[in-house]
């Protein structure tokens, strides 16, 4: 049995990873879907991003689980990236969904496609969060009208700290075994770190023909794709 630890991305808590969750549980193994803190139920949590990184290190460790897929949506990559090297021969392999990755001394603001000052403006003018999208920034992206309702009812502030505070990593990420899974109706090449990362030889890539957000457009798809990678 695979136990996969599941971390959503940035307005999301654990509820995002449920069609998904119930796949791979429908499958026979373990799913642990995360809430990172300061958000949904955790909201109000002060955080940074190595919080969030212990987050994750620590729901591992707490369940004692072997042999893990560690699986990060978008922004949660970067923590999940950190993580994925701290829990050392627990790993079994590490799954970027259309993720950031990251970046030693680098932060996800510093790589934002804005440029930094972009963000910093946008945290700063709604109190060091970042508030979650309206409806219509999920449009063209493979999500029916009940799927972007879901997403945005249940999106809370995300804690701005978690996305300027740097990454530290203490080895190459391109020496982790990992699979980066590129939704192509998001951008139909990976950002130029992912492709360089992807030269490595422990690094594979899958495609999506969805948005970025498989787990609510295509949540049957996305499980068949971690159970292959597991």
């Amino acid at each position: 049995m695979t136990d996969f630890v599941l971390v959503p991305g940035v307005w999301l808590g654990s509820w995002a990873w449920e069609e998904v969750a119930a796949h791979l549980r429908g499958a026979g193994h373990g799913a642990h879907p995360v809430t990172l803190s300061g958000v949904a139920e955790k909201r109000g949590v002060t955080a940074g991003q190595q919080t969030h990184v212990q987050d994750i290190v620590e729901e591992i460790e707490r369940r004692d689980l072997r042999d893990v897929v560690l699986v990060g949506h978008s922004y949660a990559g970067i923590p999940v990236g950190q993580a994925a090297e701290r829990i050392g021969d627990r790993l079994g392999r590490v799954v970027f969904v259309d993720a950031n990755v990251p970046t030693d001394g680098e932060s996800f603001v510093s790589g934002w496609w804005e440029g930094p000052a972009s963000m910093e403006a946008e945290l700063a003018g709604n109190g060091g969060f970042w508030a979650p999208r309206t409806a219509d920034e999920y449009e063209g992206q493979d999500l029916t009208d009940e799927q972007i309702a879901r997403i945005v009812n249940g999106s809370t502030p995300h804690p701005g700290a978690t996305l300027s505070e740097p990454a530290v990593l203490a080895r190459p990420l391109g020496d982790l075994p990992a699979t980066y899974i590129k939704c192509l109706l998001d951008g139909s090449e990976p950002s130029e770190d992912v492709a360089k990362l992807l030269t490595s030889e422990h690094w594979r890539l899958v495609e999506m023909d969805t948005g970025h957000w498989p787990m609510f457009s295509r949540p049957a798809e996305l499980a068949r794709i971690l159970l292959d990678e597991a």
